[in-house]
């Protein structure tokens, strides 16, 4: 983030938006402090792993050490048995049941993201060398149940037999490169609502600079689309369609209202000269512009944010998704985003 490249090291990050912790990550290779909040404790998973300090062979022997634990009980029906070979599936959950009662160790973080990462994906050529753990599926979102059995059925594939240290040690290997030197710990990320007051007594120190991208209006399905991400951190054997959001999508008002609530939270942990670097967009079928929206949100803040500076940062859509794996599911294609520099007057 080219943001970072001119702060200070002594500064504090904090994204109230954090997701999967892009935020978080960048201010970690630039040995900077960082602070992340998220509603979506899938997104809140991946995110801690970002700052956790481990290595490959930890990440192994607890894996070993879970998986000869003894069988536990496995989800049934049509999707279960096409999804995951038997084997595989066993495997798959004894993860799922015996990483929550670890304490939540650095290692423990590592691999619990690690898993979530490989646990669909498109079908390897190569048996012998697999990268995720499922029949084909694409790996940056979970297709509903009955239409994953349909094309299942349809194309007449069937889950071969996956021994899950492969993908993982694959995993482990590529993503555990990087070494923390900014101070931050998984403890930084937390799953919370940033509208909540409640969730800033976590951050120790002033915030000097926030770099978030807040989610798009309309844009409300998170859960859904990684509902097979969701049941392995504990959630419901199908889809849950009931909506979890840190921010209202009732009307672009009350959009506008929700922001205002974290800019106002921030305020209340701002140092005097804070920064803030907000990427926005929105999405075609949704009637409210964006910028209209994220502008009115920080009228309606107690305190005087001025934004000094906007440009267009292109369009997200560019390298989204590779949906052809399971057929174009993108019914509506986000318009671009900005990026706006905002700051106390």
């Amino acid at each position: 983030m080219a943001v970072l490249k001119g702060a200070d090291r002594n500064s504090i990050v904090f994204d109230p938006f954090c997701g999967r912790g892009t935020t978080n990550f960048a201010a970690q290779t630039y040995g900077i402090k960082s602070y992340g909040f998220d509603a979506s404790p899938i997104a809140i998973a991946i995110a801690k792993a970002k700052l956790a300090n481990t290595d490959v062979n930890s990440v192994m022997e607890l894996l070993d050490e879970l998986l000869q634990l003894p069988n536990v009980k496995v989800p049934q029906g049509e999707f279960w048995e096409l999804a995951f070979h038997p084997d595989t599936l066993q495997d798959v959950c004894k993860l799922r049941d015996y990483l929550p009662l670890k304490r939540d160790t650095d290692v423990v973080v590592m691999l619990k993201a690690i898993a979530l990462g490989c646990l669909h994906g498109p079908m390897t050529k190569d048996p012998h060398n697999p990268s995720y753990f499922s029949n084909q599926m694409p790996r940056t979102f979970s297709t509903k149940p009955n239409y994953s059995v349909g094309y299942w059925k349809k194309k007449k594939l069937f889950p071969i037999f996956v021994d899950i240290r492969t993908p993982i040690r694959k995993k482990a290997e590529m993503v555990l490169k990087y070494i923390d030197a900014s101070g931050a710990r998984p403890t930084n990320i937390v799953c919370t609502d940033s509208r909540k007051p409640s969730g800033y007594r976590k951050i120790a120190e002033n915030i000097d600079l926030v770099i978030s991208s807040p989610p798009y209006y309309g844009m409300q399905t998170y859960v859904q689309d990684q509902w097979l991400r969701n049941w392995f951190i504990g959630g419901p054997e199908h889809v849950d369609y009931d909506i979890n959001s840190q921010v209202s999508h009732e009307s672009p008002e009350a959009f506008s209202k929700s922001l205002a609530q974290v800019w106002n939270n921030i305020s209340k942990r701002a140092s005097e000269d804070i920064r803030l670097a907000i990427r926005f967009g929105g999405l075609r079928s949704r009637k409210g512009c964006y910028d209209s929206i994220l502008r009115e949100s920080f009228k309606m803040a107690s305190e005087n944010w001025s934004i000094y500076y906007s440009r267009n940062a292109g369009s997200s859509y560019k390298g989204r998704r590779q949906a052809e794996t399971m057929g174009d599911r993108a019914k509506s294609s986000p318009i671009d985003e900005k990026d706006y520099f905002v700051r106390f007057t």
